[in-house]
Order: C-alpha cells, then sequence, then structure tokens
C-alpha cells in the first residue's frame, strides 16, 4: 500500500475518531484536541504501521494510548473545574426535542461508566469493532474485553429507564 492510500486511510478514520473521543472524554474541545494529536502522532508515525488488519483498530490504539497518558497528566495536576455549570434540559416540545434529551441522558449515563467500560462499549456499539480487535486496541485479553462490555451494559440498563435504552446490548 502506498503512503497516499494509507493517509487516505486514517482521514476516513476521522469521524469514528471523533466518536471514540467525545465517548472517552464527554467535552467537544477536548475530544477534537485528542483527534487532532491522534492524527498528528498516526500521520508523522504511519510508516510504523504494518499494514495488517484494521487501520481504525491502529489509530484507535493510538487514541487510547494519549487519552491513558493525559489522564495521568491530569490527575498529577491541579483539578479541572468547568467555567459554566451544566444547564438543565428544556421541556421536550417535539418528537426531536424529546429524541435530543434521551441523547443528552445516554451520553451522560455513558460519562458515569468507569472509563475502561465506557472505552469497550464505545468501541463494539458504537464502532463496531470485533472483541478481538477491541483487545489489541485496548492491549487487553478478549475476556477483559468481553467481562467490561458485560458490566458497562448492564450498568447502562440499571441507570436508563426502558424508554431510554439503545440497541447496544447485541453480542458479536
Amino acid at each position: 500500500m502506498s503512503e497516499r492510500e494509507a493517509r487516505q486511510q486514517v482521514v476516513a478514520c476521522i469521524p469514528s475518531l471523533r466518536r471514540y473521543a467525545r465517548a472517552l472524554v464527554g467535552d467537544v474541545q477536548r475530544a477534537d484536541d485528542l483527534v487532532q494529536d491522534t492524527l498528528e502522532r498516526a500521520l508523522l508515525r504511519l510508516h510504523l504501521w504494518h499494514g495488517d488488519g484494521d487501520m481504525r483498530a491502529w489509530v484507535f490504539t493510538i487514541m487510547h494510548n494519549l487519552n491513558a497518558n493525559l489522564v495521568r497528566r491530569l490527575a498529577r495536576g491541579p483539578a479541572f473545574v468547568p467555567l459554566l455549570a451544566e444547564e438543565s434540559a428544556p421541556e421536550p416540545a417535539t418528537p426531536a426535542a424529546e429524541a435530543s434529551v434521551q441523547l443528552h441522558e445516554l451520553e451522560r449515563a455513558l460519562q458515569r461508566l468507569p472509563e475502561k467500560q465506557r472505552e469497550v462499549l464505545v468501541l463494539v456499539a458504537v464502532e463496531q469493532l470485533s472483541y478481538r480487535e477491541v483487545a489489541k486496541v485496548l492491549e487487553v485479553p478478549i475476556g477483559t474485553v468481553m467481562s467490561r462490555l458485560s458490566r458497562a451494559r448492564e450498568e447502562l440498563r440499571r441507570t436508563l429507564s426502558d424508554d431510554q435504552r439503545p440497541r447496544l446490548w447485541s453480542v458479536k
């Protein structure tokens, strides 16, 4: 595969990277920064990709490692305090508004999950990576992926009411 084709594959991963980053950090601006850092690192180290497997798994691994480093660095530094208080959701006036509120509730429920469970859930349910690919991205055994996924799904079941539950429970 040529370098140009490999770069095109990295660029094709951007929507998936944005979704995963948003789920990891829960903030659009921080997620965009994480995506940018991931893309920069992937493009600078493109020569290290062996061309075997899915390019998405490789860039997700880069993003996972960058995020883990950031979390460790922030843990050693001062606490992050948002400047604006979280606004309460308005009363739904239309079906679209109701769907928006439900999506907001799902995002909040995802953010309440432990990071390791949230990572696995997003990679399997949203990005549709196989368990084997997720295990490779996160550098954990496949059994750990299945265990974390099961716990994440169970926690979402407890957190969300029946009408808010998305279809995240299908088994691969």
